[in-house]
């Protein structure tokens, strides 16, 4: 299957012009046949706390209505971070519309950044569970942006949840660019999986976001990557069968020693 991954600039606090931005990347996508599309963290409001707190919503109006009708014209299922309001909480999240419109599957960013400036606790409500979904041949997992420093999710994932790429939805930094690189292929290299990553270009406040978008296949090799600067579109085909390849010549999963750790 096609995987298209859209590295964009938002709007701050104007959802109507991101959905827009939305429309115009998945209809590309489509266009190359995609059949599967990945957005940034927060699409929806940008990255800015005060931001989100003024214009986060609830799922059945606003932006993810919107998102999904897209979806369903397009024929083309949609992967985008977003805002979460549910009750008095607010959550960082991740929503998979299928290409009937449908929400299918969601995830709570479980680990929040709260390193000054940008301290996400003191906005959102962290989730409790990891979620994947099946998709063709394939199944995803969910993460968000700072969930790839800890490698213990993705390992769950995998050996848990038998998922074979992971999806991530980023608002990641300067200067810590580098950083986003080794750890994407990190995550890939150690759990013999493709990694899926949109990435912010464009500033928000005082964050300028790094771009540097990738499809890593389960070898390690990136295979698609955008720059660090500049809004792009970026795809490749994925293939449960080098999934399947790579994990049989070298069984690291299956040598883990669980008796250990």
């Amino acid at each position: 299957m096609k995987i298209a991954v859209a590295q964009i600039s938002c709007s701050l606090g104007d959802p109507e012009a991101n959905l827009s931005k939305v429309r115009d990347f998945s209809r590309r996508a489509k266009d190359v046949g995609a059949e599967l599309i990945v957005f940034p963290e927060m699409t929806d409001t940008g990255y800015s706390i005060s931001v989100i707190q003024k214009h986060a919503d609830h799922w059945k109006t606003g932006f993810v209505a919107s998102l999904q009708e897209i979806a369903k014209q397009l024929s083309i299922a949609i992967v985008s971070g977003v805002s979460e309001r549910d009750g008095s909480s607010i959550y960082n999240s991740q929503v998979l519309a299928d290409a009937k419109g449908e929400i299918v599957a969601k995830y709570r960013k479980t680990h929040l950044y709260a390193v000054a400036p940008v301290e996400e606790h003191t906005c959102f409500a962290s989730g409790d569970t990891f979620a994947s979904f099946a998709f063709g041949d394939l199944r995803f997992g969910f993460s968000i942006c700072y969930d790839l420093r800890f490698p213990e999710m993705y390992r769950k994932l995998a050996t848990e949840q038998n998922v074979g790429a992971f999806l991530i939805s980023s608002a990641w930094p300067f200067p810590r660019d580098e950083h986003f690189r080794v750890l994407m292929q990190a995550r890939a290299i150690e759990n013999q999986s493709y990694v899926i990553a949109s990435n912010r270009v464009g500033k928000d406040d005082d964050l300028w976001f790094c771009g540097n978008s990738a499809i890593i296949d389960p070898r390690g090799v990136i295979v698609a990557a955008a720059s660090p600067d500049r809004e792009e579109l970026i795809h490749a085909d994925l293939s449960q069968e080098l999934v399947q390849s790579v994990r049989r010549r070298v069984n690291s999963l299956g040598h883990r020693r669980q008796d250990l750790y």
